[in-house]
């Protein structure tokens, strides 16, 4: 581990649909290795699988970085996909439940942000887009506040 107490992230390419399983894969892989409940990783895997497939389909490809972070605040997993593809003309839009540029149901953004714990988008049109959504394990407390 680094000092900054983040492992070296995974970077993993996206250029056909063979390549979103793969992302799929290593992001069950490492919520399990943290200690992310199943649940926990099943909603990391849809969101993986939702911004994946967006660098993909709206991105002409890209890659996501995948890196397991251990900080003050706990563990947890960090996600990026990046793409150098047309970039999103209008964020607050497409962040909107429902709209799509292409023929989905426009729940991939949105829905993936919903997801995780922190999310955040840059975009430029004409230089691409990276997404970033971070989560964090659950953190059950030893014993209950007034207990004992």
């Amino acid at each position: 581990m680094r000092a900054s107490g983040q492992a070296s992230a995974t970077s993993l390419p996206i250029g056909s649909d063979a390549d979103l399983a793969w992302v799929r894969q290593e992001v069950r892989r490492c919520a399990a290795q943290l200690g992310f409940g199943l649940v926990q990783q099943t909603k990391l895997v849809t969101a993986a699988s939702e911004l994946a497939r967006n660098t993909l389909v709206h991105g002409g490809g890209g890659r996501a970085e995948i890196t397991p972070l251990d900080e003050g605040r706990g563990r947890g997993l960090k996600m990026c996909f990046v793409d150098s593809g047309p970039g999103i003309r209008d964020l607050e839009l497409a962040m909107t439940d429902g709209y799509t540029s292409g023929g989905g149901l426009g729940l991939g953004l949105s829905g993936a942000k919903r997801l995780v714990h922190e999310f955040a988008v840059d975009t430029e049109p004409g230089r691409g887009t990276t997404v970033t959504a971070v989560a964090w394990v659950a953190q059950v407390p030893s014993s209950r506040a007034g207990a004992g």
